[in-house]
């Protein structure tokens, strides 16, 4: 019987990723699939691994070939496959389990010609985190739409987020190029070609970013892998001019934001023999990209277009090794213009000896002279919301006599706040006046107008003869809000990363949590006039039913059987193995306000967990019994971290671990453990750490077991990231690190 979707799977010596990749998708709830595996050659167990999998599972066969590449390999799958549907998958990523059940059923509902989801990026060290390239072309469903009406399609490079439908792709007669990034010609094309096309808010593909991040072996760096990437971009460019030259803007921003951009870094490390055809490619890529792109740039991007256009090799591999060193996060110094005082150029590599290199490269513009402005702290007292944060002007030192304004800002109305300064230790040691506390009365948010308008706060600098002014970000994830008479006030960060300050009206409230032997008792109260009687908690494709039990006036009880939401076969997040459900009642999240620590119950080798949400909702987290950390504390030489303790859980090697520069090897600091009734606590000296400066990340690493990260319980994460003594300790995507220095 002909099956309904065929996954296309080739593989090459991914030995270490490939069984997980395989049960991600023998675990989906959509059955009627076939996986054609495509050993492209493997020279290690991944063929073993398909065989197993093969006997287990009738659904998966396996052709072999000798190795030509990812392209050729997904072409072989593909003659060989007989769905209704087609879709792809690489062998070292997850697909969620419930991923290929909404694009089949979405497909089926609108008759699209290819349906797309959104795709998380994952690791232990930097968590499970949104996939940048698909954060805004599938933030919400958008169902049979198109690339023309939604143009942020044009940057969706990639074929293994969609399935497509079988008889669309052979009516065109797509065909993956025999090169590296042979993604994006297809996917662009496809695009084009669809009648509609259905995107999908709902995450259906984890891409694994190896633990040594994007550096690893820098592969990306050598020459042939630029070349494929560089003709990739020219094929990408030659059809955007041929058929849509209302995306050119937005493929051309893209492309040299990322494309150009990676050739210019090789130049840190490409070997003397390759650097002139490393150039010619740079210069190559330069002359099709559209000028108006290089008109907005930056400073530094200037001169990097400087170094390609003028073959300045030597100028090209300082910048690239300044930016491989973080000069970029550090920033470069302003220095005055020796002719135009009132004009500033950053203070880059080459600046010292800038023989044949026109000033104007150099010249700092306003969008480089921007402030910086961003709340690092919130607390509560009791008249006050405190805010703490720190401002600067990109690239210009922050004097004593420089000037700072913090103002509440509600609709067109500023008004000042109580601000005070203080100076704070900048990237290269030296004290500045850039810290700043500002008292937000209680009794001027309690006289905010009516509504659900949030409220912000606006930073306004004088530096010298610059002065800029700009809403205050918060790095920040989770504050805590607080009452003010009978409303509730929740500082929140938004999604373009500023502060909001939002007045909570009408909405269910949870006071309270406990553990009732094997039940989660949430308590709470419902709004006037709400006359809904029952607890909703969904998740990607499923919802779970809860009766509330009414109280004296408008205080309600859900009782939850852990048992029944407990089910280990069935994470929707297939990394972590965990599923986040969103209790609803009626239409209405549900608001946090009695509660500042996590309630948990286990079940079996599952725990079910209260969170929260970063704008102060409940979550309910079903995940493993695994390490947790719920508190941190430091001093001058030590770093605690503590958390709740599991039965069956092993607590015995918990470590700090970093990995070595282009590895995935790693070295571990063990903390000091001791257990206490049910809490655990781990102790490490900073000495134990060494001098060298590093991130290292919270894990446990115990004998017999998957290492793993130790997640963070979200009511934690109020307190950092947090400083110390040069050292800093902050959240990743929920797991810990702790930066030294």
């Amino acid at each position: 019987m002909i099956p309904r979707l065929s996954i296309v799977v080739p593989f090459y010596n991914v030995e270490r990723y490939f069984g997980p990749c395989l049960d991600s998708l023998a675990r989906q709830t959509f059955r009627d699939f076939e996986v054609v595996l495509v050993d492209d050659g493997s020279q290690d167990g991944s063929a073993e691994i398909a065989r197993a999998f093969c006997a287990e599972d009738r659904r998966f066969r396996l052709i072999s070939q000798e190795n030509q590449g990812m392209g050729p390999a997904r072409n072989v799958g593909i003659a060989d496959a007989q769905g209704e549907y087609l879709t792809f998958v690489d062998s070292d990523d997850l697909v969620p389990r419930h991923a290929y059940e909404l694009l089949v059923g979405s497909l089926d509902r609108t008759s699209s010609s290819l349906a797309g989801g959104n795709a998380r990026r994952f690791n232990n060290t930097s968590g499970v985190r949104q996939s940048y390239v698909h954060r805004i072309a599938y933030a919400k469903d958008r169902l049979a739409t198109h690339i023309l009406e939604w143009p942020e399609l044009a940057i969706d490079r990639m074929v293994w987020n969609k399935v497509y439908r079988r008889r669309f792709w052979d009516q065109f007669k797509y065909e993956f190029p025999a090169m590296r990034y042979e993604d994006y010609p297809v996917a662009l094309k496809a695009h084009l070609d669809a009648v509609t096309v259905d995107c999908l808010g709902a995450p259906t593909y984890y891409w694994r970013e190896r633990e040594s991040g994007e550096s690893v072996t820098q592969l990306k760096f050598q020459f042939g892998n630029l070349e494929d990437r560089v003709v990739s971009a020219e094929m990408i460019m030659d059809m955007v001019d041929k058929r849509a030259l209302e995306l050119r803007s937005t493929v051309h921003k893209h492309l040299a934001l990322i494309d150009l951009t990676t050739v210019v870094q090789a130049f840190g490390s490409a070997p003397e023999s390759d650097l002139e055809k490393v150039l010619e490619l740079g210069r190559r890529l330069t002359r099709r990209l559209d000028p108006k792109v290089f008109e907005s740039a930056s400073a530094f991007q200037r001169l990097e277009y400087y170094g390609l256009q003028s073959g300045d090799v030597e100028l090209l591999q300082r910048l690239a090794r300044f930016r491989a060193e973080g000069g970029l996060a550090v920033g470069a110094r302003a220095q005055r213009h020796p002719v135009l005082p009132w004009r500033y150029r950053g203070h880059y590599p080459g600046l010292p000896d800038t023989a044949g290199v026109p000033a104007e490269v150099y010249r700092l513009s306003r969008g480089d002279l921007q402030l910086q402005a961003a709340a690092t702290e919130l607390s509560w007292t009791d008249d006050a919301l405190i805010v703490r944060g720190t401002a600067e002007i990109s690239h210009l030192p922050t004097t004593d006599d420089s000037t700072l304004r913090i103002a509440l800002v509600a609709g067109l109305r500023e008004t000042p706040l109580e601000t005070e300064r203080f100076q704070l230790p900048d990237a290269r040691g030296n004290s500045r006046l850039a810290g700043w506390e500002a008292r937000v009365p209680r009794a001027m948010l309690a006289a905010m107008p009516a509504g659900r308008e949030a409220v912000r706060l606006m930073a306004t600098m004088r530096s010298g003869q610059v002065r800029r002014k700009r809403l205050v970000t918060m790095q920040m994830q989770f504050p805590y809000g607080d009452r003010i008479g009978d409303t509730w006030f929740q500082p929140v960060r938004a999604n373009d990363g500023r502060l909001l300050l939002r007045r909570m009206l009408g909405e269910p409230e949870l006071t309270g949590a406990a553990a009732d032997g094997d039940s989660l008792v949430l308590t709470g109260t419902l709004p006037a006039g709400f006359t809904t009687r029952e607890m909703r908690l969904t998740r990607a494709a499923k919802e779970i039913v809860v009766p509330l039990e009414a109280g004296p006036g408008n205080a309600f009880t859900a009782r939850i059987p852990v048992g029944e939401v407990a089910d280990a076969t069935d994470p929707d997040d297939p990394f972590l193995g965990r599923t986040v459900l969103i209790p609803k009642i009626g239409d209405s999240l549900v608001l946090i306000t009695g509660l500042t620590q996590a309630v948990s119950v286990v079940h079996g080798d599952r725990v079910l967990s209260v969170s929260r949400s970063p704008g102060q909702y409940l979550n309910l987290i079903e995940a493993p019994a695994r390490v947790v950390t719920s508190g941190t504390a430091a001093d001058g030489t030590t770093v605690t971290v503590e958390g709740p303790r599991w039965p069956g859980v092993a607590y015995d090697r918990i470590t700090w671990r970093r990995f070595l520069p282009g590895s995935d090897d790693a070295v571990d600091a063990v903390c000091r453990v001791s257990l206490d009734g049910d809490r655990w606590t781990g102790v490490i000296d900073l000495a134990d750490l060494g001098d060298e400066a590093a991130d290292w990340t919270l894990f446990e690493a115990g004998d017999g077991v998957t290492p793993y990260a130790v997640q963070v319980e979200t009511f934690a994460l109020v307190d950092l990231p947090r400083r110390l003594d040069g050292h800093r300790l902050y959240a990743r995507a929920g797991t810990l690190h702790l930066e030294t220095s």
